[in-house]
């Protein structure tokens, strides 16, 4: 079964990717649109995301690996909210802004864009990697 790739936003005055750094794993909670909701759920441990940070920077900052799938949001007492456990891949070597992937044909379908207003959406290995590429950025061994 070929492995999903994700994109996730993070405004990074509430959670940047630093402070993911510097905290080592995180879940992420808070998700409270269905759509997302259920990109969350469909997501599977070792699956790579791109780390946006978004209102602020509109960029690209870095790659993250899934390290737990999906289970009740420990910030709620609904069990229709869910959270994912992520871990730091790679800091991108030049961050990508929405302005460059707005730009760059081989993007203009990406989920980033289509999608805009879901902070978890899936995208196309081709745009992860040209994603990769615009930001300069190599995935250190094992993380694919």
């Amino acid at each position: 079964m070929p492995k999903t790739y994700w994109l996730v936003k993070s405004e990074p005055f509430k959670y940047s990717w630093d402070e993911f750094v510097k905290d080592g794993w995180t879940y992420w909670d808070g998700v409270r649109n269905y759509e997302a909701r259920n990109n969350l759920a469909a997501m599977k441990r070792g699956e790579l995301a791109l780390y946006y940070h978004s209102n602020e920077g509109k960029e690209v900052v870095g790659v993250a690996r899934v390290i737990g799938e999906s289970y009740q949001d420990p910030t709620t007492d609904d069990d229709r909210w869910v959270v994912v456990d992520f871990e730091p891949v790679v800091a991108f070597e030049e961050p990508v802004t929405l302005k460059t992937i707005k730009g760059d044909d081989a993007l203009s379908e990406i989920s980033l864009i289509k999608r805009s207003r879901l902070s978890v959406v899936p995208i196309e290995k081709k745009e992860f990697d040209r994603i990769l590429k615009l930001g300069k950025t190599k995935l250190p061994k094992g993380a694919a």
